[in-house]
């Protein structure tokens, strides 16, 4: 939570660049209050740190794991070598997100001129419900009015919710994917393959499906769809016409890769 505590060891945290120093960068950690965080020049890269100015900038915003919190010493030891591409890219959309919302919600506020109880009861709701006010207002802007019914939130402020989250929310999609590898022991087996991997891609109308050439006979296959449910059910369609499309004269096997949830944001 926001402001409260110490952040736990392993979390991936915010921070914002105070001061850079021969041994190190001093940072707030802006989830926590700014509290006091450093990055020892130990922890920002595996190799040898030539010039460490080089590594950040003075209010410059880092992702940085938390190796040590201390309730007694109100410092935090972090990592920036220990922090992978996927873990700063997740918090990276989470903090816009986050960036998003607020602004949504203040529009909200500052057209219905809430008072700050009404507002914060409201933002608490929306947030116990659905995780985070960023996701309440995805789901808003996805089933209307009804998505905020369930809270006993005002009919005329949650439309107007709706319409500020349409407004700056576009739908996310969903994206699962696959690495194919297919054989053919017949003499039209490069045919049989090609018409494999043309089936699945008309596998659904509704999901879009692309397949790109990785080096034979690997191909990786992505299916892109409104919901996640979706997407792995076509996906799974997807191989299987592969699979029949190769039949017992060849060999198939497939790999699935990691999903992921983008867009979001108009």
């Amino acid at each position: 939570m926001e402001g409260a505590g110490l952040p736990d060891r392993g979390e991936i945290v915010l921070c914002t660049v105070r001061e850079i120093t021969p041994h190190g960068i001093y940072v707030d950690l802006d989830e926590y209050n700014n509290m006091n965080g450093f990055l020892h020049i130990s922890e920002i890269s595996t190799g040898w740190v030539r010039n460490i100015e080089r590594v950040a900038k003075t209010q410059q915003k880092m992702v940085l794991k938390v190796i040590r919190a201390e309730r007694s010493r109100r410092e935090v030891d972090l990592s920036l070598r220990q922090v992978t591409n996927e873990e700063k890219r997740n918090k990276l959309i989470e903090w816009k997100q986050k960036e998003r919302a607020i602004t949504i919600m203040g529009m909200v506020k500052k057209k219905l001129q809430l008072d700050d109880i009404q507002f914060a009861d409201i933002a608490a709701k929306m947030e116990k419900e659905y995780g985070s006010l960023y996701e309440a207002l995805e789901v808003a802007s996805k089933k209307g009015e009804k998505s905020l019914s369930v809270l006993e939130i005002p009919g005329a402020i949650a439309q107007e919710i709706v319409s500020a989250a349409r407004e700056k929310i576009s739908s996310p999609k969903y994206e699962v994917g696959a690495i194919v590898e297919v054989s053919s022991r017949v003499p039209d087996g490069i045919q049989r393959i090609k018409e494999a991997l043309e089936s699945a891609t008309t596998a659904s109308s509704t999901a879009e499906i692309r397949v790109t050439y990785v080096g034979a006979p690997r191909y990786r296959l992505r299916v892109v769809a409104d919901d996640y449910k979706q997407a792995d059910k076509v996906m799974n369609s997807a191989l299987e016409r592969i699979q029949e499309g190769v039949g017992k004269s060849g060999t198939f096997a497939s790999k699935r890769e990691m999903s992921r949830k983008y867009g979001g944001m108009a």
